[in-house]
């Protein structure tokens, strides 16, 4: 079955960076696009990026738009999410999207 895993939250300085990743298995992963939600407390959640199977990228989420990078490692079987200049806003659960199938999710926490 499909299994997602993400990692590489925490805590982090208003200014800093992460890079999330989100390791996939259960299918051929070359094969889908795959996406980045995130939800912050209180709020829905949102998509914030997505990559095609051929690499094609979009960014959902205009507050992230020239901070934040997606990306994909078909040899290694994941999707990274690059969060550059982050900010108090940004703190939220990342989740990595594909098949109706959800990650368990990495907190990201932007504070001072």
């Amino acid at each position: 079955q499909v299994q997602l895993v993400e990692s590489g939250g925490g805590l982090v300085q208003p200014g800093g960076s992460l890079r999330l990743s989100c390791a996939a298995s259960g299918f051929t992963f070359s094969r889908y696009g795959m996406s980045w939600y995130r939800q912050a407390p209180g709020k829905k959640r949102e998509a914030v990026a997505s990559i095609t199977s051929a690499g094609i990228t979009t960014i959902h989420a205009d507050s992230v738009k020239g901070r934040f990078t997606i990306s994909r490692d078909n040899a290694k079987n994941t999707v990274y999410l690059q969060m550059n200049s982050l900010k108090a806003e940004d703190t939220a659960v990342y989740y990595c999207y594909v098949l109706n199938t959800w990650g368990q999710g990495t907190q990201v926490t932007v504070s001072s």
